[in-house]
């Protein structure tokens, strides 16, 4: 794919790594059409992206876990680009916390299903949503090479504290390998990044003592940079000959 005046969409991209991300390809000549809640940060993300070298970047607000919501972005993104290159699933969200807790002998707590189910609707149901929604599009375009791009992590191996999110993970690593196979045929490749701890204001917000700890366990000794992950991205795009599989952008580390 040349990424020169070809349409991204990336979700989640008004901070961390998304917004990396679409910086990156946006100084690459790349129009975008960018996705998140958070419309104020969004806008300020799109602003950036055509200082950088953009030649469109549209923001827009959207929920990745209403259906309908999904549905009416994609129709506008459709609209106003005629066609879609790339799709980047990168929104997600965290809400950490051990399956229970058992103290003196009593259960002292449990994930809540609501803990549970909003990491699942946005991490693993949002990438389907937009997946579903942007091979629609690129499906009936005419096309040499389309590519979904699912975020994962090297938690969906398990990881302690993260249920929610292991199994979301581990099921965009699913659904990767699934759209590889079924996609094929509409030209439209399906691949997956498994970032190890990245350097974002999520991470940013942990106690001192725990980013120590983590660095520590990193091989290289340092976190990785949303850029580490910009440049995977435009690899995966670039190549046409990478689909169904999962990069692991982690500097040797596993949990």
């Amino acid at each position: 794919m040349k990424l020169s005046s070809s349409t991204i969409v990336i979700t989640g991209a008004s901070q961390g790594i998304g917004k990396g991300m679409a910086l990156h390809l946006a100084g690459l000549g790349a129009q975008l059409a960018l996705i998140d809640l958070n419309a104020e940060r969004l806008e300020e993300v799109a602003l950036a992206c055509k200082e950088a070298g953009s030649p469109k970047a549209l923001a827009l607000a959207c929920n990745v876990a209403d259906e309908a919501a999904v549905i009416s972005t994609f129709a506008q993104i459709a609209e106003q680009f005629e066609r879609i290159d790339g799709l980047i699933n990168n929104a997600g969200i965290t809400r950490d916390g051990m399956m229970l807790k058992v103290k003196d002998g009593a259960i002292e707590k449990r994930m809540s299903l609501e803990q549970w189910q909003q990491v699942i609707d946005v991490n693993l149901t949002g990438v389907f949503l937009c997946g579903r929604e942007a091979a629609s599009i690129m499906a009936l375009q005419q096309n040499d090479d389309a590519a979904i791009i699912n975020l994962a992590s090297i938690s969906r191996a398990g990881n302690v504290g993260q249920s929610n999110y292991a199994a979301a993970k581990a099921g965009v690593e699913a659904l990767t390998v699934t759209w590889a196979k079924e996609l094929a045929r509409y030209k439209i490749r399906a691949m997956a990044i498994a970032p190890g701890f990245v350097e974002t204001e999520m991470t940013q917000s942990m106690k001192p003592e725990t980013l120590d700890l983590i660095r520590m366990a990193v091989p290289l000794g340092r976190m990785g940079q949303p850029e580490h992950i910009a440049h995977t991205a435009q690899f995966i795009l670039e190549n046409n000959y990478l689909s169904g599989r999962t990069i692991e952008v982690d500097a040797g580390l596993r949990i």
